[in-house]
């Protein structure tokens, strides 16, 4: 959490898998941290996690609700 520890301000909610979490911010951005494994890497999402108004998890991966209605998800796929 440490490296992720000074942006965490202004934080609207929070969503956890089994070993990571994820914050949606005050400005519609979102923060990841904790195990890569379930979910804390964003970076192939994290250019279209803007405006999210809301986050879901399960077990591995998060989906994030963007204010135009459209989903973002990101983590472990077992579709």
């Amino acid at each position: 959490c440490s490296a992720v520890q000074d942006q965490l301000r202004n934080v609207q909610q929070i969503q956890a898998t089994e070993g990571a979490f994820a914050a949606i911010l005050a400005d519609g951005s979102v923060v990841t941290w904790g195990d890569p494994n379930y979910g804390s890497d964003s970076s192939s999402v994290q250019d279209r996690l803007r405006n999210v108004q809301q986050l879901q998890a399960t077990n591995e991966a998060f989906a994030a609700i963007l204010a135009d209605g459209s989903v973002v998800t990101w983590g472990i796929d077992d579709c």
